[in-house]
């Protein structure tokens, strides 16, 4: 089987048998990938790979295929508890791992008559890694399992890493990275426009991406994203126990954790970090998480504006950064004026893209890309000379699934961060830079003095007139409309709801 398409949409066949069992979409695919790697360890234990199993004795494939009935179901359910004990890699992988498939014939039928089927490790980075990527991809688009919010539209990760242009030897770090786009985008760009040589390529596998995720199911689904596209690992085959893959389980925010050359980001929608606490009469209520660090401008419970400091904590000096940030991030008052004035003065904060509604599988976000440099500290007034702004926003109409929103549809926004005229092609060998830039209807520049002498430092922007609110006729299909109206009621309700619960403090 050669192609992604129809491997994903063998793979999917298979979720409708369980889904009548109340399985989720999430579930199935945390399934498949225990199996899926116990299987292709097994594979690297055969002719021509020859190598020592990396799964325990007892625990492995072998075991499996020859079981059946309730002996098959409670041997999977040791084999995920025995595994998930082990450090490293293993750990990472099948970490508070659990069955999910109660009926021992369907595991039976998935282990035997779909996964057994084909040498998983025989098909190429390409085609599994974009094959379980493709699952990914449906599982986010099931709205009601809140998958979506772990998953960033390819397209635009795309256009961002193309913008950033990733080197070699360059360490890259996204601190909340979901099921692993921006690094499987930064692999991918430095393999396709770089002739890299054996120990750059050793590099890019195991010393390069850093990928840091709270949630351990989503770890899981990140980490086996990695290993099938041959990201800490020799060409997507099992490492050996006890080594790592790129990408552990931890509280970003909770402290520094190195400093890399590059960040690529999409830190989780939502404003507060709280915990819930159960008082002794039962009764929940939430309180604020302030995060409080040496290294922070400003103490805030909004996740945001704490990722926003946390990301520029950890850029090394001239470190470069892009973020996917809320509106709300560059308006709101408080500790949000705070960091953006002193965000402003440190670092170079050149760009920003604001992103079309509609794009997003977690309804009601308006967002947009952040994009700035790290600079040492110094006498003068700001490092910030000239911020641009892109708007992708204003007369632009995207849904998720009649008019999604395509790489084509950034093409203008990252000539234009070069200086480039759109379609123009840059001279073979010549290094792009965003030092020749030309404003135009939809690109505007605004200088250091512009930015702060408006109130709060507020860097939502724009220029643009909507033509709906001048001529009736221009109103987008009445589909657009009700989707645009939804999320801007979602959005409300959710600040709403924020603020009701700051009421009850």
């Amino acid at each position: 089987m050669s192609h992604p398409q129809q491997l994903v949409q063998k793979l999917w066949n298979y979720c409708n048998i369980l889904r009548d069992d109340g399985l989720s979409y999430g579930d199935y695919v945390e399934q498949l990938t225990y199996l899926l790697f116990l299987k292709m360890a097994d594979e690297q234990t055969k002719a021509p790979f020859n190598k020592p199993s990396s799964i325990p004795k007892g625990f492995g494939w072998e075991t499996l295929i020859k079981l059946d009935g309730d002996d098959l179901e409670i041997h999977y359910r040791h084999t995920l508890e025995e595994l998930g004990k082990r450090p490293g890699m293993l750990g990472t992988i099948f970490r508070k791992a659990q069955n999910k498939i109660q009926d021992p014939a369907k595991l039976r039928r998935l282990i035997v008559d779909l996964i057994d089927k084909e040498q998983w490790s025989s098909l190429s980075a390409d085609v599994k890694g974009d094959a379980y990527e493709g699952l990914l991809q449906k599982n986010a688009e099931d709205v009601k399992g809140g998958a979506g919010q772990y998953f960033t539209p390819r397209p635009l990760i795309a256009a961002m890493v193309e913008v950033m242009a990733p080197q070699p030897g360059q360490t890259i770090c996204d601190p909340a990275c979901g099921t692993g786009g921006f690094l499987l985008a930064a692999h991918d760009y430095l393999v396709k426009h770089h002739q890299l040589d054996k120990a750059q390529k050793r590099q890019l596998r195991n010393g390069t991406l850093y990928g840091i995720e709270l949630v351990d199911s989503v770890t899981r689904l990140c980490a086996m994203n990695l290993l099938l596209h041959g990201i800490g690992s020799e060409s997507g085959d099992v490492p050996l126990e006890g080594s790592d893959l790129p990408v552990v389980t931890k509280d970003a925010l909770a402290a520094k954790h190195g400093e890399y050359n590059m960040v690529l980001a999409n830190p989780p929608f939502g404003k507060k970090s709280s915990v819930t606490i159960i008082g002794a009469d039962g009764e929940q209520s939430k309180e604020s998480l302030v995060i409080n660090r040496d290294d922070f401008w400003a103490s805030t419970s909004n996740k945001q504006l704490n990722f926003l400091q946390h990301i520029h904590s950890i850029l090394k000096m001239n470190g470069r950064a892009a973020v996917v940030l809320p509106d709300n991030v560059l308006f709101e008052g408080g500790a949000g004026e705070t960091i953006r004035r002193e965000l402003l003065k440190q670092a170079d904060v050149h760009t920003l893209l604001r992103l079309p509604t509609g794009i997003f599988y977690a309804q009601g976000v308006k967002a947009n890309v952040l994009f700035f440099d790290r600079k040492p500290a110094a006498d003068k007034r700001a490092w910030t000379e000239k911020l641009w702004i892109y708007d992708l926003r204003t007369n632009k109409h995207f849904t998720l699934k009649e008019n999604t929103i395509k790489r084509t549809d950034l093409d203008d926004f990252v000539a234009c961060y070069f200086g480039e005229s759109e379609g123009s092609k840059n001279k073979a060998g010549a290094a792009r830079t965003r030092h020749n830039r030309k404003e135009s209807d939809r690109f505007k520049s605004f200088t250091y003095d512009d930015l702060i002498k408006r109130d709060k430092a507020n860097l939502d922007i724009f220029w643009l007139k909507d033509d709906s609110l001048e001529d009736s006729a221009n109103l987008p299909d009445p589909d657009i409309l009700a989707a645009e109206i939804v999320a801007d009621l979602e959005a409300a309700l959710e600040q709403f709801a924020t603020i009701a619960e700051d009421l009850k403090k």
